[in-house]
């Protein structure tokens, strides 16, 4: 699926995303200002979740409280090693049923999980998004 959005559409691209997603890890691609974090704001408020921070690019993962369920927001940018992912136990948060956003996963591929929903966003030449969102692998 390949959609291109402005700012005023991501709540109806969120919305799809979460339609029509295969799994409940989520992986997001792209540089950095493209917009990762903007889309996990909203994926996550539509989910219930009532306070959303920003990204949790120092703590590694910030976890929510939704309607019926956690929801797991990481990000790991800033670490080096895979020890670190290894270290907070990444592995208990994928397979613990919960909702999963991941930014930066290539950092950590050795971990991921098969089902997982692959999301790449590219930033257009006229401000908007292109997202694709490409089967589970």
């Amino acid at each position: 699926m390949e959609i291109t959005y402005t700012q005023n559409e991501i709540s109806k691209v969120a919305e799809k995303i979460l339609r029509v997603s295969e799994s409940n890890v989520f992986l997001f691609y792209g540089e950095m200002g493209v917009g990762k974090t903007t889309l996990i704001k909203e994926l996550v408020g539509q989910l219930g979740v009532r306070e959303i921070s920003g990204s949790p690019s120092f703590s590694i993962v910030n976890e929510y409280e939704a309607k019926d369920s956690i929801v797991y927001h990481f990000d790991f940018y800033r670490i080096e090693k895979i020890d670190e992912a290894y270290d907070i136990g990444l592995e208990d948060y994928l397979y613990s049923g919960n909702y999963i956003f991941i930014e930066w996963p290539e950092k950590i591929n050795e971990l991921l999980p098969k089902k997982a929903n692959n999301i790449y966003i590219m930033k257009n030449i006229n401000g908007s998004r292109t997202l694709k969102l490409m089967p589970v692998r």
